[in-house]
């Protein structure tokens, strides 16, 4: 992943870890108001609170296995994982994808993963090159037409 997306990861867990102390006095307050056969706000907040637990123990494994890769380090014509390529299609349309890991990818954004069809047909090619990308839509082809590193802000 980039040093953008561990950042993210890092202040979700963060964030995650101090609403903690919150949701353990919610379930507090709830488990005072009675009987918890039959009390929601008990039920609710157990629930929350396993999901949260859950997604703790995701995000420090993400993070204890992430090889971040600076793409401000990198350079060439390649596209490799972290590059900003720039396409034009046979239509004649433009189009700017960067290549991140799962975690940070936003198509939005422009910010594809690098398990994606397009990235997965990008990789490896150069400046020029011509691609054939088999996405849900279609078989689409494009040209490469710039390859650059660093962030796109």
């Amino acid at each position: 992943m980039t040093p953008r997306g561990y950042e993210a990861l890092r202040k979700e867990l963060r964030e995650c870890k101090a609403e903690r102390p919150r949701l353990a006095d919610v379930i507090e307050a709830a488990r005072e108001l009675g009987d918890l056969k039959e009390n929601a706000e008990y039920h609710a907040a157990k629930e929350k609170q396993g999901f949260l637990e859950g997604r703790i123990q995701e995000l420090e494994s993400k993070i204890g296995l992430a090889e971040v890769i600076d793409p401000n380090k990198l350079k060439g014509e390649k596209v490799v994982f972290g590059a900003t390529v720039h396409l034009e299609s046979e239509s004649g349309e433009a189009a700017v994808y960067t290549i991140v890991g799962d975690d940070e990818a936003d198509v939005k954004q422009g910010m594809i993963s690098i398990n994606s069809p397009i990235a997965r047909a990008l990789i490896g090619h150069t400046i020029g090159d011509e691609v054939a990308v088999a996405a849900p839509a279609g078989r689409r082809s494009y040209e490469i037409s710039d390859v650059t590193f660093g962030d796109r802000d």
